[in-house]
């Protein structure tokens, strides 16, 4: 999908403040529920970016999703098309697919919305922290950048910690 959504946009300050410390965490390997380290090759430098995000996982697919629209993990990830999924000792080599704007809708209505409502104040969570009221698909999926990942099967699992940012 190659379809912009918008301008770049910036994440909260806390949550870019916060960034930093949940990088370090996972990188020393303490759990942070959903929360894994996303690699991907910078658009202009080609040089890594680490960033820690939630990979939604339900029905043994996985997702990723921007709550602040086209940030610049997002734009980097459109033009990389691929990247590395860190948590504990495991690395992962995905594939990203975004999602156009009718499969984002079937995002939030079928796959996040379920999720997080099984979880006790899931949903109430991704309202008050993420501003996304997923009780209305349409307008979450607006303007909010969905992608797929699925496992690179030119590249097996890595065990071991990889060095990098």
């Amino acid at each position: 999908m190659t379809t912009h959504i918008g301008h770049a946009d910036h994440a909260p300050w806390w949550v870019r403040a916060f960034g930093p410390v949940a990088r370090r965490l996972l990188t020393a390997r303490v759990p942070l529920g959903p929360n894994r380290l996303l690699t991907v090759r910078g658009r202009s430098s080609g040089m890594p970016r680490t960033t820690p995000l939630a990979v939604i996982e339900d029905a043994g697919r996985r997702w990723v999703w921007a709550p602040w629209g086209e940030v610049n993990w997002v734009r980097n990830l459109r033009a990389a098309g691929e990247a590395t999924i860190r948590v504990g000792g495991r690395q992962d080599e995905v594939r990203a697919v975004e999602l156009d704007p009718a499969q984002r809708v079937a995002f939030f209505r079928d796959v996040l919305g379920p999720l997080a409502r099984r979880i006790p104040f899931g949903a109430s969570f991704i309202r008050i922290v993420d501003g996304v009221d997923l009780d209305d698909p349409v307008e979450a999926a607006r303007g909010r950048p969905v992608f797929e990942l699925t496992r690179d099967r030119s590249v097996s699992e890595k065990p071991g910690r990889p060095d990098g940012p």
